[in-house]
């Protein structure tokens, strides 16, 4: 076997064209014609599916089923299943499939990345990558791609996650797409044929998971017969096939598959969709589709992660996560592999089935139900199908596991299974049996090139007792066409490549392949299929780790935090370095310049505290700014999860499939502090804030102390307004609140908006020495400084604010809806209705040096923005000769006073307006008492003292969404049905 692969990789490497299916030539999973070689059975034959891995018999249809490749409904009592995966598929469909089954998937994949697995959740019509079943149950969902699985399938799932950023392992400059089976929308059209190619009933059909491409799965036929498309064929602005091929149905638009996508179709903003065969249509190289300005390329982000797993490096939060795999979380028994939930017939006899010493010791099994009278060879078959392995059984045997297994026992074993049937002592075999594989004085070996320009997908050689990794990487070299270089310069890594993490371990030279190959096979057999051997070039890898520590005392210098954090974590000094400080924030980002010692700190750090503060740390890429396209200007995401309705946690995960998840930022993780450090050196950025007022000028304020050390200081800043009051997002037409729109529409809305500009204010609170008031304060506060976008209020309106504050805090599970929130204010506020204060007699106002007079009023509001209290008008639309027009970028505030609650009301039912008092650029107001205030929202006593108010140096560019265009009147008068839905507050 190894003596026919050979050669036929040495004339390939030699210029001829390696056969179909030779070892050398493997495809590659995201490559160009993956999956595809070799002949497939004809119409009507079942077994082995040498095209895809698939272990196809003839099953009886007992319920309605789908076809898994065309997701048409299957006629009649037949169809073929995989006994593995559990594909199903027409007979004439069988000729077609290319989509790999999950015995083989692991060896398809072209670069291992682990994938980020969130909290346990309901996903309605949703469909496992790895058994194709439907997620009935609470299951797992990757928070960077869309991959959906079973708990107890994850063991078995991919390491394909997207490949976010470079870490020094095959990394490349080219962008190809990034295919991912299944769970598309059921209304998904193929992007080349136009014709449906989602489903809701299986998983059917691939999508490119940075650019959206959606494709079916059809394998060969669909562009029409004969058609026979090159790869790397596009589509023409007439719709018909730039080399040669006909295009059996014209696309709905012309244009080529690239960053020239048209914006909508059918007044929706889209993503492109395409058919599997239709997918050879697409050039191999991925554009990003319609977002490509507002994407991070993974090609300019860097970061070292060899200690780190993926959850760490995306910042993502792991306390709610469980562990598949813990307890009965994972590869457990209590499901029967490649059956139901129910209980097995009386005919048949369930077995517990342990595939290496790992399970053992952890009591990790698969359950598999085979007839009583089943022959050894078919038991084996089914065990190993049970863990989705789909070699020779003649190189496995069965041996029973002793009863009870001793605790910590892992190398339990018993006598191999012997020639008989199933059953032993009156129909009742052992309850619990183990897989082991066969020694032999040989293995065939796959050994992959770690560098990507190399004309094969990896070599195959024989592996002796005598094999070693220098042996194995002196016979590989010539096969890979780098005979001309010594062996000194190369390595031979080995990598595991598990769906939660990949790790890599360099081989001793002296190391032998044989006895570790039978190690790997003792410990687990599902760990030897995912187990790789590359040779790697022997560089050395400088280590560089970018680690982001706050929560340190403010106001000290470079050398006071590094003695600090000596004292506090034992930091090595020639380790470790202050890179950067942010001393008014009280944090500093440190350079690490060694993997361990890093992911030392990290830990430690982050059970760590300081002046009984506890610290936070995070691990920060590196943006390769020079490496940007010309026409990109990435979106700097913050999304703030607490915010009004609580639904930051799903708009996180969709952003980061959206997007690149290094641009997406939690800010409950750090604040927004670490995503402007990140993006420091990029010369162009737009900003993305999804929360309520209050968070919008949280960001607002770590913009304004960053802006120095920024290259771009002035970034455009858009809102996805997730408050309740959300005033700012009315004025820049973003709607009353976020109410579920598809976050592809708020994307293409944000790249669409326009640039305006709005004054920024700064307050500076003065307290003095308070008297004996009742309501006094015994201390003096130092004076303090915050940051003013929309408005400030003292009085009545920030003692309700205030009250719902408090409210909120205690019971924060309650407020989880905009609607609650809002009927809180209103209760609140029917319990001061009666309440008079007589704040004008509590306070003193001057304007521009000039002292101003107050009526009678229990509250006073300086507003920046005409929108004030949910969209109210509290200046009012009457035009007075006695101030100017507001408008948020004419440097000026206006002043208004409320007399009470029931005014309150009346102004925001539209009856009335607000007391119009001054309109100046300079104000300081005194208080007398200690009295509410709120600035955006954020309230707390303000101790007597003053308050000056004055504009805060350089207006903010802030985003303004575009007014939708007005639709054709030609258009059908469902056609609103099919837009964009209006936001609330859109001014028509």
């Amino acid at each position: 076997m190894a003596a026919a692969a050979e050669p036929r990789a040495r004339a390939w490497l030699g210029g001829g064209s390696p056969r179909s299916g030779s070892p050398s030539c493997s495809p590659e999973l995201g490559g160009r014609g993956g999956a595809r070689a070799g002949a497939g059975p004809g119409p009507g034959a079942g077994g082995s599916h040498p095209q895809s891995g698939h272990s196809f018999r003839k099953a009886t249809l007992t319920k309605p089923t789908f076809c898994h490749l065309c997701s048409d409904f299957i006629w009649g009592l037949a169809g073929f299943l995989c006994d593995v995966c559990n594909f199903m598929s027409h007979e004439k469909c069988l000729k077609h499939v290319k989509t790999p089954c999950a015995s083989v998937a692991p060896s398809l994949v072209r670069v291992p990345v682990a994938h980020c697995f969130g909290p346990r959740g309901l996903y309605k019509r949703k469909f496992c990558a790895v058994c194709r079943k439907a997620l009935e149950a609470p299951a797992l969902r990757c928070e960077v791609c869309e991959l959906h699985v079973h708990p107890e399938c994850v063991p078995f799932a991919c390491s394909d996650c997207r490949q976010c950023h470079h870490d020094g392992h095959r990394d490349h400059d080219a962008q190809h797409h990034h295919w991912r089976e299944g769970n598309l929308p059921s209304g998904a059209r193929c992007e080349v044929c136009r014709k449906t190619c989602g489903s809701s009933d299986v998983l059917a059909g691939v999508r490119c998971e940075w650019c959206g491409v959606q494709v079916g799965a059809l394998g060969g036929g669909v562009l029409g017969r004969g058609a026979a498309p090159h790869p790397r064929l596009r589509l023409t602005l007439s719709g018909t096939w730039s080399e040669g091929g006909s295009c059996p149905l014209r696309p709905a638009w012309g244009g080529v598959l690239g960053p020239a996508w048209p914006r909508t179709v059918e007044g929706r903003p889209c993503r492109p969709q395409a058919h599997s065969v239709c997918s050879a249509a697409l050039a191999p190289e991925c554009t990003f589709g319609r977002l490509h300005t507002l994407v991070l390329p993974p090609a300019c982000v860097r970061l070292l992660s060899r200690n780190f797993s993926k959850m760490h490096c995306f910042r993502i939060s792991e306390g709610a996560v469980p562990e598949p795999g813990d307890e009965d979380d994972g590869v457990d028994g209590s499901t029967p592999a490649g059956l139901g939930r129910e209980a097995p017939e009386s005919s048949k006899l369930t077995l517990k089935i342990f595939d290496g010493n790992d399970a053992l010791q952890r009591n990790h099994f698969r359950v598999i139900s085979v007839p009583r009278l089943a022959r050894n060879e078919e038991v084996l078959e089914a065990a190993l199908r049970a863990y989705y392995v789909l070699e020779d059984p003649r190189d496995f045997e069965l041996q029973p596991v002793p009863a009870p297994v001793p605790a910590g026992d892992s190398g339990a074993r018993g006598r191999p299974r012997g020639s008989g049937a199933a059953e032993e002592e009156g129909g009742r075999g052992p309850e619990a049996w183990i897989v082991r594989a066969v020694p032999h004085a040989q293995e065939l070996l796959r050994i992959y090139p770690a560098w990507l320009k190399v004309g094969v997908a990896y070599v195959s050689i024989r592996v002796t007792p005598q094999s070693t990794a220098r042996t194995v990487v002196l016979e590989v070299l010539p096969l890979l066409g780098r005979q001309a270089e010594g062996p000194e310069g190369f390595q031979l890594v080995e990598v595991l490549m598990g769906s939660r993490q990949v790790q890599r371990t360099v081989l001793q030279d002296a190391e032998p392949l044989l006895a570790r190959l039978r190690d790997i096979r003792q410990t687990s057999l599902r760990q030897m299929s995912q187990t790789r051997f590359y040779v790697a070039e022997n560089r050395v890898v400088a280590p560089h780790v970018s680690l982001f520590v706050g929560g340190l005392p403010p106001g000290l210098s470079t050398q006071e935090y590094a003695s600090l954090l000596d004292e506090a974590v034992a930091a090595k000094a020639g380790l470790v370095s202050v890179s950067r400080v942010y001393s008014s924030q009280g944090a500093v980002v440190l350079d690490v310049a060694c993997f361990a010692e890093a992911e030392r700190l990290y830990m430690l750090v982050r059970d760590t505290a300081v002046h009984g503060r506890p610290l936070m740390a995070l691990v920060l890429p590196d943006v390769l700014h020079s490496k940007l396209p010309p026409d990109c200007c990435p979106l700097l995401v913050f999304v703030n999860p607490k915010s009004g309705g609580l639904k930051g946690r799903d708009l996180l995960c969709s952003f980061r499939k959206l997007l690149n998840p290094h641009q997406v930022f939690e800010l409950t993780n750090g604040g927004p502090l670490p995503g402007f450090h990140v993006f420091s050196q990029v010369p162009r950025f737009r900003v993305l804030v999804c929360g309520g007022d209050g968070t919008v000028g949280w960001v607002l304020a770590a913009l304004e102390e960053v802006r120095p050390r920024l290259a771009c200081p002035e970034p455009s800043v858009a809102i996805l307004p997730l408050g309740t009051g959300n005033d700012l997002g009315r004025v820049l037409r973003w709607g009353a609140g976020y109410s579920g729109e598809d976050p592809l529409s708020v994307l293409v809305s944000v790249d669409e908006a326009d640039a305006v500009l709005m004054d920024r204010w700064t307050i500076l609170l003065d307290a003095h020495e308070a008297g004996g008031g009742e309501t006094g304060v015994a201390d003096v506060e130092p004076p303090k400084i915050v940051q003013m976008s929309n408005y400030c209020g003292i009085g009545i309106d920030a003692e309700l604010s205030l009250d719902f504050h408090q409210a909120r805090e205690e019971e924060p599970g309650k407020f989880t809806s905009r609607f609650h929130n809002k009927g809180v204010y209103v209760r609140v506020g029917l319990q001061k209705i009666s309440h008079a204060r007589g704040l004008h007699k509590e306070i003193r106002l001057q304007v521009e040096q000039q002292e101003v007079e107050l009526p009678s009023i229990e509250g006073l509001i300086f507003i920046n923005i005409p929108s004030w209290g949910s969209g109210a008008d509290l200046w009012g639309s009457d035009s007075d000769s006695r101030f100017e027009k507001p408008r948020m970028d004419d440097g000026l505030l206006e002043v208004v006073g409320v007399t009470g609650v029931m005014h309150m009301g009346q102004v925001q039912g539209g009856l009335r307006s607000g007391i119009r008092i001054a309109q100046g650029s300079y104000f300081r107001v005194t208080l007398l008492k200690a009295t509410p205030v709120q600035v955006d929202g954020e309230p707390w006593v303000q101790a007597p003292g003053h308050m000056i108010i004055s504009a805060a140096g350089p207006k903010v560019h802030m985003l303004r969404k575009t007014k939708q265009k007005p639709r054709k009147s030609g258009a059908p008068k469902d056609a609103r049905a099919d837009g964009v839905p209006a936001p609330e507050g859109d001014p028509k």
